[in-house]
């Protein structure tokens, strides 16, 4: 019999008019519960996802319009298994101060997703090193109330958002026992640091352990467009010292979806960067999407594939439902080594790296 719309109508209705229970096909989740990465304490998705651009009109364009499709894709990123958000304090511009935060309090507490089961959804946030923030006090205040921006008790894992060894190295120690303090009074249920070179990741990682206090991740910008020897050294110290690398920018704020190039470049103050950069790339590109070509997959997803592959948990950013569809397609596989190889080739025959944070320390 040839199937045609009208035959699978008929079919569908005499199914329908009997007593058969039609059956919809499995759905396999893109990864199983013993493939989850310990975190410390907490069992994270190989893949989190960042929200910088929420809130944030200057970078990302973000306005209020668009919270209903953030909120959406906050919706399917749960449904699918992720189960890590990074935020910030600091996250939102000008009068949106917080709005990062208090949307993703927001989507939790509206989720449909979780329908009471809040407390797994892990929320890491992350404390800026503000000049006005000197005592361990004053950073147990900024914690509490991000707790309120998030509406939740305890957050997943309390972060500095950098280090200020660079510039004030007095305010330092503040900053370690602000995480002490936190972590003592059952506001995090881990602490972790961000920008943190391997030097002072030692250094803080050491400290902490004389206070009774794991130092469960480090987040550092990770990715194919940052890939040099400090990158390098600071996952061996994390190996070795047990703390998870969380890779933030694993697409070079959009260098490596394909979506750009020289002559194509996006609106805003990242036109300058990319500017700068993607004229060198064109190795690195040409590598992703060979790749990507032959495995049937998108440059984005191979190259957030390539952070998991390197044993860190990738954050991308997102901003949309088509966002989420896509990144979720880089897990439930892995490069090969001759294709992971491929990729850090072409990486290194790229002029080109992405300009390293100002606030990372050695």
């Amino acid at each position: 019999m040839a199937f045609t719309l009208s035959t699978t109508k008929t079919l569908t209705t005499n199914i329908n008019c009997s007593n058969t229970t039609s059956f919809k096909p499995l759905k396999l989740p893109l990864f199983w519960p013993w493939q989850k990465v310990k975190m410390g304490p907490l069992s994270v998705s190989p893949m989190g996802f960042g929200t910088w651009a929420w809130g944030n009109q200057l970078l990302w364009g973000y306005q209020t319009s668009m919270d209903i499709q953030l909120q959406q894709a906050f919706e399917l990123a749960l449904e699918n298994g992720i189960n890590l958000f990074d935020t910030a304090d600091s996250y939102g511009t000008g009068r949106l101060n917080g709005q990062s935060e208090r949307l993703l309090g927001q989507f939790i507490k509206q989720s449909q997703a979780l329908k009471g089961k809040q407390s797994e959804v892990v929320i890491a946030t992350k404390f800026a090193a503000y000049p006005w923030r000197l005592t361990s006090g004053q950073f147990v205040n900024a914690c509490s109330a991000s707790l309120e921006r998030l509406q939740i008790d305890q957050l997943g894992i309390g972060q500095l958002h950098w280090s200020t060894a660079n510039y004030a190295p007095l305010q330092e120690l503040a900053l370690w026992d602000g995480l002490v303090a936190m972590y003592e009074k059952g506001l995090v249920r881990a602490v972790g640091v961000s920008n943190y070179g391997p030097q002072q990741l030692v250094k803080i990682h050491d400290y902490l352990k004389t206070r009774g206090v794991p130092l469960c991740s480090a987040q550092v910008q990770f990715s194919l467009l940052s890939y040099g020897k400090e990158q390098q050294e600071i996952k061996r110290v994390c190996d070795e010292l047990g703390i998870r690398l969380i890779s933030y920018s694993p697409l070079g704020l959009g260098m490596l979806t394909g979506k750009y190039s020289s002559s194509k470049l996006p609106t805003g103050p990242r036109s300058l960067l990319f500017g700068q950069i993607l004229p060198g790339l064109e190795p690195l590109l040409v590598a992703l999407r060979e790749i990507a070509e032959k495995r049937g997959k998108t440059m984005p997803q191979v190259a957030i594939n390539w952070c998991i592959c390197k044993g860190t948990v990738p954050i991308p950013g997102i901003k949309s439902v088509r966002h989420v569809e896509d990144n979720l397609g880089a897990m439930g596989w892995r490069l090969t080594n001759d294709e992971q190889l491929q990729l850090e080739y072409a990486a290194q025959e790229s002029p080109r790296s992405m300009i390293q944070n100002i606030f990372q320390t050695r």
